[in-house]
């Protein structure tokens, strides 16, 4: 169900060819970015909120106790997965909206052999404490920051060598236990997630068209989620943001000066009032994802080229 807002509305009832290049994309260069896809996570391309909560299993009729142990399988999978390789424990107080919100700070040092446990790097303690035994400084101060900068620079190098292959991340034993929880929670959502990655295919293999995300979930957890579920192919880690901070309108925004808009329209694909409110304000397209036949629906308008 498309809710459409101001101009971004034109073109309704026909093909549109804002996606498909005007060239063809016969030219050497990339043809220019003329649409960004916002996708909310949680409930839109994936269900697993919902299995915790129960409610997915009420909603569909299904059982609830096998529904939420799915859930929480998933959930430890996840935990697991960001504290292991994604620095969580060090950074979960000092969460960014973006992978490179502080690379700035980065002096671009050989990581190879750095001691990342032995840095003395922490984001707790109170006020502006937090150096530790390491001698990492004052939270926010240089020393401090860099080390920051680092954890994120390693994330931002795991998540593009393992964002195909992330059973070559978590090991073999945790790769059995990963592969079981995805097929079983793909059969108790009656492949809502195949369904919403056939509609991210279609647009990542337009030449000029891009998935962004958009979620309430910290990065990092946000990071292991997309990884886990298989959507590092069609989310690069640039193209992941977190509103857990700065809410989704902020992050919209963010988007839009990076993209720009006189030439670029934007159209939001969520399930909950958060991005429909900021889709509104911004003026832009919103597609509600709430049952399997919204996914559905959106991909035959995509395939069609309606959007």
């Amino acid at each position: 169900m498309l809710t459409l807002t101001g101009r971004s509305g034109r073109g309704r009832g026909r093909r549109v060819s804002s996606c498909g290049g005007g060239g063809g994309g016969s030219s050497g260069d990339s043809p220019p970015l003329e649409r960004v896809f916002i996708w909310d996570l949680d409930e839109t391309i994936i269900i697993f909120h919902s299995l915790l909560t129960g409610t997915y299993a009420t909603k569909y009729g299904k059982d609830s106790h096998t529904i939420v142990q799915l859930g929480f399988k998933m959930e430890e999978l996840i935990f697991n997965l960001a504290d292991s390789h994604f620095f969580f424990n060090d950074v979960e107080d000092c969460d960014q909206v973006h992978i490179d919100d502080v690379a700035s700070d980065d002096n671009g040092q050989d990581l190879t052999g750095y001691n990342f446990a032995a840095d003395g790097f922490s984001c707790g303690g109170g006020g502006g404490g937090g150096g530790g035994p390491g001698g990492a400084g004052v939270r926010g101060g240089v020393d401090w920051m860099r080390k920051l900068a680092f954890r994120y620079r390693k994330m931002k190098d795991i998540y593009n060598n393992y964002k195909n292959a992330v059973g070559g991340l978590i090991g073999p034993a945790k790769r059995e236990q990963w592969l079981q929880v995805r097929a079983d929670i793909e059969a108790a959502t009656d492949n809502w997630l195949t369904l919403a990655t056939k509609c991210l295919g279609h647009i990542n293999a337009r030449n000029n068209c891009i998935n962004v995300m958009v979620t309430t979930t910290q990065l990092v957890p946000a990071l292991a989620k997309t990884l886990l579920f298989g959507l590092g192919n069609v989310f690069p880690v640039e193209n992941i943001y977190s509103a857990s901070k700065i809410g989704k309108e902020s992050c919209f925004e963010r988007i839009v000066a990076r993209f720009g808009r006189s030439k670029c329209t934007y159209v939001v694909v969520g399930d909950g009032q958060d991005e429909e409110q900021a889709a509104k304000q911004m003026n832009f397209p919103f597609w509600r994802v709430s049952s399997h036949n919204d996914l559905v629906a959106l991909y035959n308008a995509l395939d069609m080229g309606f959007l």
